[in-house]
């Protein structure tokens, strides 16, 4: 039986993903685990499957033919590991590993996940402490979107307050500390989940094509009663926005979607109400100030007002 089944998700990656490939293969020879790696390619228009076919023959590449979003690709490779129920499934692996293709893994670090994942039973997923290509500090993990995190969105805030509860953060003396710690939610860079996390609670809601799908994933798994914590010992260098920053405003309808569509999901209604207010006044501020000359931008500042107004 494998201990650990790692799924990356890629769009046009060719340039990062033979990094995050060779560094998290060579960290799982060191981990002693039975792993296995699949990639879903999303239908790249650039070499990403031809350079996996040819480096990386012992990766299970799934190649779509077309663009199926971030969720249900992930979904695709789990149900082709036998997390569909069906009764001729393979044996299941212990835990999942989504990782993505922005990353480079950090000697050690998957087997100080997998570690911390099995050392307590009430603990059903883990992520690692990450930080950007030139080695700063970045937020790993989250507390569940609030009204405050709308607000610090769109409204300038005072440093403590912008790094704060208030738009849901964690101290870093708490990553610092070097013990693993509660949290809401880890950021979907690196999520790694016992097998009967999955199968209590199903896989990724597949309306969510881009973001906050992982945020959903954790409230429902929380509601479930299962805990989720940051390792800060496992060190992830997380490059981000790699592929959607290819596209950048059809990304921010991708983001605002999926945010009204979390909120729908998870607020009381008259919390969802407010949520859409704050977001339609603060996009007009945003469009405002583009003052006319806003392009393909300002369209998309409009399509989510014209969004949270209906």
């Amino acid at each position: 039986m494998l201990d650990l089944a790692v799924v990356i998700v890629t769009w046009n990656s060719a340039n990062i993903i033979a990094a995050a490939l060779q560094s998290l293969l060579d960290d799982l020879d060191g981990s002693g685990l039975r792993g296995t790696v699949w990639v879903v390619d999303c239908a790249s228009s650039d070499a990403t499957a031809a350079l996996i076919r040819a480096r990386f023959p012992q990766v299970r590449l799934i190649a779509c033919q077309e663009n199926v979003g971030f969720s249900r690709a992930n979904n695709i490779a789990l149900r082709a590991m036998g997390f569909d129920g069906r009764r001729d499934a393979p044996p299941l692996p212990q835990a999942v590993y989504l990782l993505n293709p922005d990353t480079v893994t950090h000697s050690g670090a998957t087997r100080t996940l997998y570690d911390a994942l099995f050392a307590e039973t009430e603990v059903g997923v883990v992520g690692a402490r990450l930080t950007f290509g030139d080695g700063s500090f970045q937020h790993s993990a989250f507390m569940f979107p609030d009204l405050g995190q709308i607000w610090a969105e769109f409204f300038p805030l005072p440093g403590r307050f912008a790094e704060g509860r208030f738009n849901g953060r964690y101290a870093r003396s708490q990553y610092e500390q070097g013990a693993p710690f509660a949290v809401d939610f880890t950021l979907g860079a690196t999520m790694m989940l016992k097998r009967a996390v999955l199968l209590e609670t199903g896989l990724f809601d597949e309306q969510f094509f881009l973001y906050c799908e992982e945020v959903d994933w954790a409230w429902r798994i929380r509601a479930a009663g299962w805990e989720i914590h940051c390792v800060p010992q496992a060190h992830v260098t997380h490059l981000g926005g790699q592929s959607t920053g290819q596209v950048a405003p059809e990304s921010l309808l991708r983001l605002w979607q999926s945010r009204l569509l979390l909120y729908q999901k998870h607020y009381p209604r008259w919390k969802e109400w407010l949520a859409r207010r704050l977001l339609i006044w603060g996009m007009r501020r945003r469009l405002a100030a583009l003052d006319g000359a806003g392009g393909r931008l300002g369209a998309a500042f409009q399509e989510v007002i014209e969004m949270a107004g209906s």
